[in-house]
């Protein structure tokens, strides 16, 4: 009787840890929600030039000379189809790494109010994913304009089926988590410029948004299959074109592992954060 006394006990016990664990999660994300929520228009449309100008580009411009059944799989009826998933997870990928980071360097490096934010009593893994929760909104914003974009010129509406939806938010998590903890790291915006300029942009170019990255040569397979955002792709086209006996599984527990590790890494440096 005492042990299952006991055992009853320690589930509400841990029960209640974790409602506080999420409730200050919850509290975080507010935190940002309220300052994102009137920028709501500016963020979506923020990220969605450069996509817009790689449609135009090579979507519609170079892409017209490149046919189904060479360089492409005969499976899309032209380049645009192909290269459109690609820019959902370039959208969503640019904005939510740019917006964290950039969101935490303000409070860190401007406001100075980063530091109310550290003495509170919340769970340093709940001070990084409440962050990453406002990635991740950025990130949807964005990517949801480019969607639009897409289901207007093809008409394709497997944009909005529930596995697109989950790697676009897989793939927000992953890039909210890594703008934390850079976020966390830099000590000046130029370092942060820094990151993007050696880690976002090349990414942009090698993540398979643009080409099947099962046509390369394999010493360029293993960088291109090193980088989540390809993971991304590849699983954000399947979901799009392929049916479902083609998509590529195994993309969605290696971005959810991609996203866990980054979040116990930037629950880390919370606990050890000194400003």
């Amino acid at each position: 009787m005492t042990s299952q006394r006991a055992l009853l006990s320690g589930k509400r016990f841990k029960t209640s840890q974790l409602q506080i664990f999420l409730a200050d999660t919850l509290t975080i994300f507010w935190g940002d929600w309220l300052d994102l929520r009137v920028r709501i228009v500016q963020v979506a449309a923020s990220g969605l030039i450069s996509p817009l100008i790689y449609i135009l580009a090579f979507g519609l411009g170079l892409g017209s000379s490149i046919k189904p059944g060479s360089g492409i799989s005969g499976n899309y009826d032209n380049y645009l189809e192909f290269i459109l998933p690609g820019m959902v997870a370039l959208s969503s990928m640019t904005i939510s790494f740019g917006g964290t980071t950039f969101s935490i360097c303000g409070d860190r490096l401007f406001s100075k109010t980063f530091e109310e934010l550290l003495l509170t009593p919340i769970h340093p893994l709940a001070l990084h994913i409440g962050k990453m929760l406002a990635g991740v909104v950025r990130g949807l914003m964005t990517s949801g304009s480019v969607i639009l974009v897409a289901l207007l010129l093809t008409g394709n509406w497997n944009f909005l089926n529930p596995l697109f939806l989950l790697l676009v938010v897989l793939n927000c998590s992953v890039f909210a988590g890594l703008g934390v903890i850079v976020g966390l790291s830099v000590r000046s915006l130029e370092s942060v410029g820094l990151y993007n300029n050696f880690i976002i942009i090349p990414m942009s170019f090698l993540g398979a948004t643009f080409f099947d990255p099962t046509t390369l040569p394999a010493a360029l397979k293993v960088v291109v299959y090193l980088l989540p955002l390809t993971y991304a792709s590849i699983g954000l086209r399947a979901a799009a074109h392929l049916p479902l006996s083609q998509f590529p599984w195994y993309s969605i527990p290696i971005l959810l592992v991609i996203a866990i590790a980054l979040s116990l890494w930037g629950g880390y440096k919370f606990a050890h954060q000194q400003d």
